[in-house]
């Protein structure tokens, strides 16, 4: 459904804005702004990473931002984003999304006057800055307090099992949404050129290099948790087959001595002896006695 967001002479430009897009849609922009057929198609399929392509008559945009809510076990790209094309030029620009967008629900409900309006230029400026932003908010006020609790959990709690499938999930969402950063250099640098440099320019490639640095840290931390958690496993497990070690240690000479004297064979002068048996027990309980001490003085135990 295609709607016109504003027609304001003042901004020398008009905008109009496509939800749960269909070719139909198209028909009339198409003609009167000589869309691409290329462009339109992949306004229209689902999965493009973000990217800028520039053509005669205009200019093509694909963003991708963090929605308000997601499941938290989501790991594609279509879950845990939402995309917005754009088609602009200096006269038009035309936003084109599938689902509700928050920021760009509010930019559309500004004052018409609002510096965001004064041109085509600062429009795109402020919703390619929103979408951005998204992430930033996202890593601080779900990433981030994630992983702050899945590491007390890998340090401070017994029971850590639960929390590996949750820290998997996280992980794939971080790798994921730094693949989509990766390609929002592209866009940023453009928008950096010469011709378009500016203060509120100036502001996305700070945002976009805090948001990308933000992510790398926040991956980085991400595998190195994975890696004490390992860790942790290891020694664990190492410290349970040491523990076994020492005790089947303490019963393989008492094993042999029992094994001797189930021999049963005929001469046998231990076994006609009166003191035998207490001998044979106190024998044991020496031996037991020696085996504790080396080990304490090994440090063993």
């Amino acid at each position: 459904m295609v709607t016109q967001i504003l027609d304001n002479p003042e901004c020398n430009f008009k905008w109009f804005d496509i939800s749960n897009p269909k070719k139909e849609d198209f028909v009339d922009l198409a003609k009167e702004y000589n869309l691409s057929e290329a462009s339109i198609k992949d306004c229209l399929e689902v999965g493009h990473l973000p990217k800028i392509e520039e053509f005669d008559t205009y200019h093509f945009l694909i963003l991708r931002s963090i929605p308000v809510d997601f499941h938290e076990n989501s790991d594609t790209m279509t879950e845990i984003t939402e995309r917005i094309s754009i088609f602009y030029d200096e006269e038009f620009v035309i936003t084109v999304h599938r689902n509700r967008i928050e920021y760009l629900e509010n930019l559309k409900s500004l004052n018409k006057d609002h510096k965001r309006l004064q041109s085509s230029k600062s429009l795109i400026n402020s919703i390619v800055s929103e979408s951005l932003r998204s992430f930033e908010t996202l890593l601080t006020n779900n990433l981030a307090p994630k992983l702050d609790d899945y590491e007390e959990q890998v340090f401070l709690h017994r029971k850590r099992k639960p929390f590996l499938r949750k820290l998997y999930y996280l992980k794939r969402q971080i790798d994921l949404i730094r693949i989509i950063l990766t390609h929002y250099k592209d866009i940023v640098d453009y928008f950096h050129m010469p011709e378009y440099k500016n203060i509120y320019t100036q502001d996305l490639r700070d945002l976009y290099t805090r948001t990308n640095t933000l992510y790398r840290n926040l991956a980085e931390n991400t595998s190195q948790l994975l890696s004490v958690y390992f860790n942790i496993e290891s020694n664990h497990t190492n410290e349970i087959m040491r523990t076994l070690t020492i005790i089947s240690v303490f019963f393989m000479p008492l094993t042999f001595i029992v094994g001797v004297y189930g021999m049963n064979f005929e001469h046998m002068p231990e076994l006609e002896w009166y003191y035998g048996y207490p001998a044979i027990l106190v024998l044991m309980l020496v031996l037991s006695g020696m085996i504790y001490y080396w080990f304490k003085k090994k440090g063993w135990l």
